[in-house]
């Protein structure tokens, strides 16, 4: 019951998070200066008539409420430069680009992070671990589209080992997934490291190596257990990462996902491109949270109480 009562109380608070998301995301493009027709030739008569159709000549409250009831039944308007295009379908045809780089990255991030910090907390004070906490420092504090650059113009454009963009065949979706995951990878491995190494010398470690288990069932099923805690938590910032990090590593590799179309929608003024995109990722990253929390929950039962 007490889990019940935890996740209730987290979608409540997810709901409410989601809400005034919306409106502020509605509010804040609103402020944006200047106007998606600005610079189409018309007279002035078609300009108030494509506004009429939009609803851009009511109130700024009248179209907050008709967009708010739009969006409960799951419209997210109509593009104002992709004509005769919802931005549900423009979500649905870019979406899966975005979901499948994103996908591969923390799946990469993940397996090798996680490989890394365990070895690096083994070769304590050795070459292994000091690649460990370079490789860290760097993922950490280079934007995932410089390294998009970095390694587009050293393995495409000379090397020619791989494609230079494009995201059609297997080659293709390496070198994204390197740049949007190594941020991610840097993370996990520093944080897997630093939870291995407060576990490797504990009673139960002892008492498992003094029964005879092999090494590797006292690392994967004992140790490393209890040092994914911290990398659980972090699972929520880093969905985050991967998000925002695909709006400028989408372009860098030109790939046809929702952070293209994000960056033309804001160069183009298109208000209810940006607004849908902007609710679309929000809602997207309120759910990876919650699923986070309750995930947090059902491993660690004292989070409950908190």
């Amino acid at each position: 019951m007490k889990i019940l009562k935890f996740i209730s109380k987290r979608i409540a608070v997810s709901v409410l998070m989601i809400f005034i998301l919306v409106t502020i995301s509605f509010f804040m493009v609103k402020l944006i200066p200047g106007s998606p027709f600005t610079s189409e030739k018309m007279q002035a008569g078609n300009k108030e008539a494509i506004y009429a159709y939009y609803g851009l000549d009511k109130p700024v409250y009248e179209q907050y409420f008709t967009y708010l009831t739009n969006l409960l039944k799951g419209d997210l308007g109509v593009s104002y430069k992709i004509r005769a295009i919802s931005v549900n379908q423009i979500i649905a045809d870019a979406f899966p680009y975005s979901l499948d780089l994103g996908l591969r990255a923390i799946a990469f991030a993940l397996t090798m992070g996680l490989l890394l910090g365990i070895i690096a907390a083994y070769q304590r004070g050795k070459a292994m671990d000091t690649f460990t906490m370079i490789l860290a420092i760097i993922g950490t504090s280079v934007p995932s589209f410089i390294i998009g650059f970095f390694i587009q113009y050293i393995f495409a454009v000379k090397l020619r080992w791989f494609p230079v963009a494009g995201y059609e065949s297997l080659a293709q979706t390496v070198l994204p997934t390197f740049a949007l995951g190594l941020g991610m990878l840097a993370t996990i491995s520093k944080y897997t490291r630093t939870s291995m190494l407060e576990v490797i010398s504990s009673d139960y470690v002892k008492t498992a190596d003094s029964k005879g288990l092999s090494k590797l069932r006292i690392i994967f099923v004992h140790q490393l257990r209890n040092a994914l805690m911290p990398v659980v938590t972090l699972l929520g910032p880093m969905v985050a990462s991967v998000i925002t990090g695909t709006f400028v590593v989408e372009n860098v590799f030109a790939i046809p996902g929702l952070g293209r179309h994000y960056v033309t929608s804001v160069q183009n003024l298109d208000y209810t491109l940006i607004t849908g995109l902007t609710i679309f990722f929000a809602v997207l990253l309120v759910l990876m949270n919650l699923v986070v929390d309750i995930v947090y929950a059902v491993i660690d039962p004292r989070i409950q109480l908190q």
